[in-house]
């Protein structure tokens, strides 16, 4: 991954930087291996990641269609 400095501007570079890894999920994926999970943790984890992630779509179409 790579961000450019421009104008020697370190801080606006850095949070750019925080972004890109942010939207990549980097952060995400750290705090999930800080810690071993079991696999039966992690199948429960991603099938209730998965049914929030529906209710979510499942809202917004709701609230897109105008019911």
């Amino acid at each position: 991954m790579q961000v450019l400095v421009r104008d020697n501007n370190v801080d606006q570079a850095l949070k750019a930087l925080k972004k890109k890894l942010q939207r990549e999920g980097v952060f995400r994926e750290m705090k999930l291996r800080r810690h071993y999970e079991k696999p039966c943790e992690r199948r429960a984890r991603e099938a209730a990641e998965a049914v929030r992630r529906a209710r979510k779509m499942e809202r917004k179409r709701i609230e897109r269609e105008g019911f």
